[in-house]
């Protein structure tokens, strides 16, 4: 009767120790498996967010890269425009030397002739600038007097001196184009700049100190004798000039 009697109690306890025993052991694995599919459900949103960062990089790097070739195009043509117009002016040299040697044959042919005279250069008569040549003028000045500028005055020069050919401010403005290369200094574009004034500009008012800034241009290059040359040719064919006044100075130190 007592074997019965503790049979019926402990019958009933051991159904629900397993009971117990089962929903302990059910509840961690659900608990388990709901945080493997929140972690999944993040690495997932965290993998999306990645992407697109790195699509937006991406495209950002492409537009930069667009921009650097761009930059690098124009620059690319700036050089080849640096380029063509040193070209321009030395074949306008060249072509100015062509031209004065002939002329000095001619004088030397006419002279050389019985009753001749020495031959006189013709003093031009340079056309005047109207008031939009003038203003345009004007402001490239501006730009040479802020010395950061020199650049863009170079660039403006040439487009000036090619817009408004053969006028009394373009002459002024080939004279400019030597100053601001002297600056710089670009020698050997200096010295083409001011070797235009002297040559072929000889008259104007200019001329003067183009052939003084020439000779002190060659005597930077180390060309001595011929610096010395040009200032010779200052005192001689300007004598009354404020340049002919630099040019005796240099050549008594000298």
């Amino acid at each position: 009767m007592r074997q019965t009697l503790m049979a019926a109690v402990l019958i009933p306890l051991g159904f629900g120790l397993a009971g117990a025993v089962a929903a302990q052991s059910s509840t961690p694995a659900y608990q388990n498996t709901a945080s493997e599919a929140q972690r999944k459900a993040g690495n997932s949103q965290a993998t999306a967010e990645l992407f697109y960062m790195i699509q937006q990089l991406q495209g950002d790097v492409r537009r930069l890269q667009g921009t650097v070739e761009e930059q690098q195009y124009e620059i690319r043509k700036l050089q080849q425009q640096g380029r063509d117009r040193y070209v321009d002016l030395d074949q306008r040299i060249l072509d100015l030397s062509k031209t004065l040697e002939e002329k000095a044959s001619s004088s030397s042919g006419e002279a050389s002739g019985p009753g001749s005279s020495t031959a006189k250069p013709e003093v031009r008569k340079y056309r005047a600038p109207d008031a939009e040549e003038r203003q345009t003028y004007n402001q490239i000045i501006d730009l040479i007097r802020n010395q950061k500028a020199y650049d863009d005055a170079i660039t403006q020069l040439y487009e000036f001196v090619d817009q408004y050919p053969e006028g009394d401010l373009t002459v002024n403005a080939y004279y400019w184009l030597g100053e601001v290369y002297l600056a710089k200094p670009q020698l050997e574009q200096a010295k083409q700049a001011f070797t235009i004034v002297a040559t072929r500009y000889d008259d104007h008012r200019k001329a003067a100190d183009a052939v003084y800034k020439l000779g002190v241009t060659l005597d930077k290059l180390g060309e001595k004798g011929e610096a010395k040359r040009r200032m010779q040719m200052v005192v001689d064919h300007y004598p009354d000039s404020s340049a002919a006044d630099l040019a005796r100075k240099f050549l008594g130190e000298a």
